[in-house]
């Protein structure tokens, strides 16, 4: 993908006094705030910095098509060449954040220089949890560099360890086993997707996995790698080892807040991420988050939530610039219905809301017999999530539901068993 770099004007139209903005983050966060700031009339700089070298581009595919060979550079690229360019911005890639000075709300680079701004949107999303070993043949997936390593090991192996059945590591042992090799996939938990489904539901891809003739090894961890400069052998937590030549670790994300530390922008325990109110807004003014890296109070679901989901990146990213554009005491708060999808062995997993913890799970439309069906999951009375698998338009019918708080009684009358 090709690094277009464009000097953005510090003159045009002011907004409340802004006239010039710095995201930190080149992913899809950061592109959608660019975006949301141009469609709000906003003509003053836009300064964007990714540490990565390549513009915005697509993360879901990297685990699926990408890794079979259907899909190649240029199909993540999230915008052409002509789109990203009439966004007129200050490209900074390669340059990574290493400081925020809150009362300047400049940005300090890697390569020495700053950004100041009227306004920040911290979308520095996060990185993959790295297992704790140098030896080569050890992978994780989050970026284009990682995919292309993964996809060009897929080549020449005949087997690979996946470590981790979360969303990630249940991707690349589809992806593997469409590829053609031997898989097997280590959870430390009882069934996949434990975080985020609930385990009464989650059966279901347990057997979605060994009935497409993977090697899944429910609660079983990894204690160690061994090798002589390469991988050889997974060591796991039940005594036994396995030999390996490739393994591709899915074991979660860290957030990107190093930086901010020392700045006033508060961290948010247990989540991880940056902590923001209901309107994005950080403890340090002008200065608000978005994407995989905010945390931020939910009035549907309680406590802090913190979303690592494509859809969620783009819509938090426009409320945080919109919000931001409002000014201290205006603006609209976020409360979504977080929605995630994922592609396993040809079939569409979709989830609304929030699928764990519930107290309540009952399939209301198919079975999971004929691996078909929407589920609806419930806690304290009422109706939190809708899980589904191959059943897309029956899924999206229900967002309504949940956007409205609605309770498991209410839910269950809205259900038409012939439908």
């Amino acid at each position: 993908m090709r690094a277009a770099v464009r000097t953005g004007t510090t003159e045009g139209r002011q907004m409340g006094g802004i006239r010039e903005i710095a995201i930190a983050g080149a992913g899809m966060a950061g592109l959608h705030a660019a975006e949301s700031l141009r469609e709000a009339g906003f003509e003053g700089r836009v300064t964007m910095i990714g540490d990565e070298g390549h513009r915005p581009y697509s993360r879901p595919p990297l685990s699926k098509e990408f890794l079979t060979g259907k899909g190649a550079p240029a199909s993540v690229e999230l915008r052409d060449d002509a789109a990203f360019e009439a966004l007129d911005l200050d490209l900074r890639l390669g340059r990574r954040a290493q400081r925020l000075r809150p009362a300047e709300r400049a940005i300090e680079l890697d390569d020495g220089s700053a950004v100041a701004a009227d306004g920040v949107v911290v979308a520095t999303g996060a990185r993959a949890r790295r297992p704790d070993t140098a030896l080569d043949g050890v992978h994780v997936l989050r970026s284009v560099e990682d995919a292309e390593a993964v996809h060009e090991a897929f080549k020449t192996e005949e087997r690979v360890v996946v470590v981790g059945a979360g969303f990630i590591g249940a991707e690349v042992a589809s992806s593997a086993r469409s590829a053609g090799l031997e898989v097997t996939l280590l959870e430390a938990a009882p069934t996949p997707l434990t975080r985020v489904i609930d385990p009464r539901v989650g059966g279901v891809f347990t057997e979605l996995h060994r009935d497409n003739g993977v090697d899944l090894r429910l609660g079983v961890g990894v204690t160690g790698f061994e090798g002589r400069g390469r991988v050889e052998r997974v060591r796991l937590s039940d005594g036994d080892t396995l030999d390996a030549s490739l393994v591709v670790a899915g074991l979660g994300a860290l957030p990107n807040t190093e930086w901010l530390e020392g700045s006033g922008v508060g961290l948010a325990e247990g989540t991880g991420g940056v902590l923001c109110d209901e309107y994005c807004r950080t403890a340090v003014p002008g200065v608000y988050a978005a994407g995989d890296i905010a945390a931020w109070p939910h009035p549907r679901y309680g406590g802090l939530m913190r979303l690592e989901h494509w859809t969620n990146a783009g819509e938090q990213a426009d409320t945080a610039v919109r919000n931001l554009l409002a000014g201290d005491g205006a603006g609209t708060p976020y409360t979504p219905v977080p929605y995630f999808w994922s592609d396993q062995y040809g079939m569409k997993i979709q989830l609304l809301g929030q699928a764990a913890p519930a107290d309540t799970a009952e399939i209301v439309h198919g079975s999971a017999e004929d691996r078909k069906f929407v589920a609806f999951l419930g806690r304290d009375g009422m109706l939190v999530g809708v899980l589904g698998l191959r059943s897309t338009p029956k899924v999206m019918r229900y967002r309504r539901l949940l956007s409205e708080r609605t309770t498991w009684e209410g839910a269950l009358a809205e259900v038409n068993p012939r439908s």
